[in-house]
């Protein structure tokens, strides 16, 4: 197959939505309609002891969350598909804003009952900033939940986007009978028997006809028809290029738990989403086509397997083909590099790949070469641009609670702050370490991973700052900086690049440094590279 044709077929994308919408079960789904699994985990369910596919930390496995980036990827009718499965806890929301640096577009979960809630406005906004195709998926239609018209509404005003449906509920709930599929023209009944993988589907190209009062009853078919007229009334029709271009959401109903309307959503995504994108970096434009290599790091895993301590750089590929074994430029280091085992993924199973195209997502073995935001190239000498570090909104000291062990915590701390779970800051003062994260959650998780994988014991101790920011001088030898230097020296830091950062107790300390000194400026979050 030549490489354009290669390049076609490849579809790249995120899923996004608040905690518990179903998003890591709609995954599993995907890949069961993909053939990549014979038979799909639900989350939480006690029932099946197999847990869902693509959690493999352990912690997640106990809290029925999703907490690091999975990577998956399967074929469907001839079409290579990429998941990138991101947490959707708010704690750690500062690796899904990375990955949606390498998605080329993402598909949005919303709960029936709960609809759109606070995450998920957060995550539609970067989508929105950076004019990424988005789908919506409307789910758990077989419990009672808010009427689909009042959820398109939701959609529309709180998301901020134009919606269009592709297909829509026909009833809800404990009247939940089936989907109308309005981009097929057809029917899916619902059995309520999520042991049937595949439902059926019954064509039916006109509404008007009276087959429908048999499949569905009277009541349900008159209302189905109403609500078809009002939805060709109110919203626009489909357009593929205004999709693309990130002006128009199409909307899907299922419930994806009982494998219900997920079929739909998969068909028209192959057939309407976009292939892999260009990309800006600090030169020029990237087109996929290029027959050169690049790609860039938006990810990093430390212990994919505990038994040994290797760590995985997440890559995803730009433009050219990544082949195995071909040395290539690691921009930052200005060295070259070659890979003998680059791996594909589908969850915890890897495989080794030969060759790989613009759009696949690439894993790479590495001894600590890599930081989030660096560059691979054949060659030429340029940076993707845009994954950001956020300031932290959390912040504690670190303590060794075996001092046998010190080595270990060290290390452990050293490659999981790699990885971007949250951020070292060394102070000036005394050299104590203190972590900063973006939410709460990741400190139980920090604590955990020591443990379980460095064999290291930490405490923690709690730490009055209330926002830590980058600080850049006009010039570092002014008698202003100087001053600035010795009288916040308390508040003084280091991270984990050695840019100087300062850790303020509060907002209006803040407010007062920055009147105080105006040549320095102060950032709140730092480019990645």
């Amino acid at each position: 197959m030549s490489f354009l044709k290669e390049i076609e077929r490849r579809r790249t994308f995120g899923i996004i939505s608040h905690p518990d919408a179903g998003k890591t079960t709609l995954t599993e789904k995907l890949l069961l309609f993909g053939g990549a699994i014979q038979e799909a985990g639900a989350v939480k369910s006690n029932k099946i002891k197999k847990g869902a596919t693509s959690d493999f930390m352990e912690i997640e496995r106990q809290r029925g969350i999703s907490v690091a980036t999975s990577v998956l990827a399967f074929e469907y009718n001839n079409i290579k598909i990429n998941i990138l499965d991101t947490p959707g806890h708010k704690d750690f929301a500062e690796d899904t804003f990375r990955t949606l640096t390498a998605v080329d577009s993402v598909i949005v979960v919303i709960d029936v009952a709960k609809g759109v809630e606070e995450q998920t406005e957060k995550l539609v906004e970067v989508c929105r900033m950076r004019n990424i195709p988005m789908i919506v998926f409307i789910n758990k239609m077989d419990r009672e939940g808010k009427d689909a018209f009042d959820l398109l509404d939701e959609v529309e005003q709180k998301l901020g986007l134009k919606v269009t449906p592709l297909s829509f509920p026909i009833g809800m709930g404990y009247e939940f009978k089936g989907i109308y599929n309005i981009w097929e023209k057809n029917i899916n009944l619902f059995s309520g028997d999520s042991r049937k993988d595949i439902e059926e589907t019954i064509e039916i190209s006109n509404l008007a006809s009276s087959e429908l009062d048999e499949l569905v009853g009277a009541d349900a078919a008159n209302t189905l028809r109403e609500e078809i007229e009002l939805v060709e009334g109110i919203y626009p029709e489909f357009d593929k290029e205004a999709y693309q271009n990130g002006d128009l959401q199409p909307v899907f109903f299922g419930s994806a738990l009982n494998n219900f309307g997920v079929r739909e959503l998969l068909d028209c995504f192959v057939e309407i989403a976009p292939t892999p994108r260009p990309k800006q970096s600090d030169t020029r434009l990237v087109e996929p086509n290029e027959k050169k290599f690049t790609g860039f790091v938006f990810k990093i895993h430390a212990n994919m397997d505990p038994n040994h301590r290797n760590r995985l750089a997440f890559v995803k590929i730009v433009s050219g083909e990544f082949k195995r074994n071909t040395p290539y430029l690691h921009v930052k280091h200005n060295k070259k590099l070659k890979f003998s085992s680059p791996n594909a993924f589908f969850a915890e199973k890897k495989e080794i790949v030969d060759i790989s195209y613009p759009g696949d997502i690439v894993g790479l073995q590495d001894t600590g070469n890599f930081k989030i935001g660096d560059t691979l190239t054949e060659g030429e000498v340029l940076n993707y641009k845009g994954v950001p570090s956020f300031s932290p909104e959390h912040f504690r000291y670190i303590n060794n609670a075996d001092p046998l062990k010190s080595k270990q915590l060290a290390k452990g701390i050293d490659q999981l702050m790699d990885e971007g779970v949250a951020q070292l800051f060394t102070l000036e003062l005394n050299g104590r370490k203190i972590i900063g994260t973006v939410g709460a959650l990741q400190y139980e998780v920090i604590q955990y991973r020591l443990e379980h994988e460095y064999g290291a014991k930490c405490t923690y101790e709690n730490l009055n700052v209330s926002k830590a920011c980058w600080v850049e001088p006009e010039d570092s030898k002014n008698a202003e900086f100087k001053e600035f230097c010795q009288v916040k020296q308390r508040f003084l830091a280091k991270d984990k690049k050695g840019q100087l950062v300062f850790l303020a107790d509060s907002l209006f300390s803040l407010q007062m440094t920055q009147q105080k000194y105006p040549s320095i400026k102060f950032h709140f979050t730092s480019e990645f590279n």
